[in-house]
């Protein structure tokens, strides 16, 4: 058994990440860390949680790290680097599910979060935690940069074209929309019920954070920088993701070619599904599961292929891709403790 610690347990992220690793058969939680409900149970923030056997939430300095073999952090940016650094040779694996370790260069990382890299030396050393694009990568690694929700499901359904250089890099519009737990569980006016409820809506239209890690991992996939148009949009649903991606084919490239390459490349993965054709994904279909379900079609206009894809923002998005991760760096299955039947209706 491998001894764990979640950072920033109180989150929604940090509580998935509770509710997937407790059914891990090699993984034991023996910290919980939420520095503001330091003292209680975990029951009492989360009642889902009842009767299990789970630390009381403590503070990090009352970690012992003698015993501890991996952290999840799911703290926010910037403080997920500044305890990271304090620990860093403290424990084997580091699985970071903030957006601290994404990006390779420091001073792209200050210009999108507004604060400077305080441990820039290692931002070349982690490992994009892509799984199914960087998998051969992952094992043995000591830092896992988990990738954010948007940019997991938007690179997962263009990842098989980006592979076979069959679309054109500079037509790539993607138009994504994302369940409120995104946003974390913070309180803020804009996320009250009457507020969010019965609408939807667009933010930081052209220049989201997320455009330039999509952005970084589509010049390590193709060798070529690009530009995306991004634009995410904020929908009244506790969880799920729909990415639709608008793409042109390559010259020589036909609607049924990328079709094939694309059977061809999901055919082996445990978590990604190709839809039969003309079936378009619901998010409501893999709600608390780590499955990512890609769907094709044709557009009207000739030569372009519109691209569906969707995920659980907190499950493949987040927490289930972090413990696929985590499976990876030690040689084990990476379906270990992973959930493929979603919660339904």
């Amino acid at each position: 058994m491998k001894n764990a610690v979640i950072l920033g347990a109180t989150g929604y992220t940090g509580a998935e990440a509770v509710r997937l690793i407790s059914g891990h058969p090699k993984i034991n939680i023996i910290g919980l860390v939420g520095n503001t409900s330091t003292g209680v149970t975990y029951e009492s923030l989360y009642p889902n949680f009842h009767n299990m056997d789970l630390p009381i939430i403590s503070s990090i300095k009352d970690i012992d790290w003698t015993n501890v073999d991996v952290i999840f952090s799911c703290l926010p940016h910037g403080a997920s680097q500044e305890v990271i650094s304090s620990i860093y040779d403290s424990v084997d694996t580091i699985i970071d599910l903030s957006a601290d370790f994404r990006l390779k260069d420091p001073d792209l990382y200050q210009c999108l979060y507004g604060e400077k890299h305080i441990f820039p030396a290692y931002l070349k050393k982690s490992i994009y935690g892509l799984t199914e694009f960087n998998r051969k990568k992952l094992l043995g690694a000591k830092l896992v940069a988990c990738p954010g929700c948007y940019p997991t499901c938007s690179l997962l359904g263009l990842l098989p074209a980006l592979e076979s250089s069959s679309i054109d890099l500079d037509n790539i519009i993607i138009d994504a929309k994302s369940g409120v737990s995104g946003t974390g569980r913070k309180a803020s006016k804009s996320l009250h019920f009457s507020e969010i409820s019965d609408g939807c809506h667009a933010y930081s239209v052209a220049n989201h954070r997320h455009a330039p890690e999509i952005e970084q991992t589509i010049e390590n996939i193709t060798g070529r920088k690009v530009k995306v148009s991004f634009t995410p949009h904020l929908i009244p649903m506790n969880r799920g993701m729909v990415a639709t991606s608008y793409v042109k084919l390559a010259d020589g490239v036909t609607y049924q070619d990328l079709r094939q390459i694309y059977q061809d490349r999901f055919k082996n993965e445990p978590f990604v599904i190709l839809e039969n054709q003309g079936i378009s994904p619901h998010s409501r279909h893999i709600k608390g599961s780590n499955i990512c379900k890609i769907a094709l079609f044709e557009d009207r206009r000739p030569g372009w292929v519109i691209i569906i894809s969707v995920i659980d923002n907190l499950t493949k998005g987040s927490a289930g891709q972090a413990i696929q991760n985590y499976n990876l760096t030690q040689g084990w299955a990476e379906t270990l403790g992973l959930i493929n039947i979603s919660m339904f209706p």
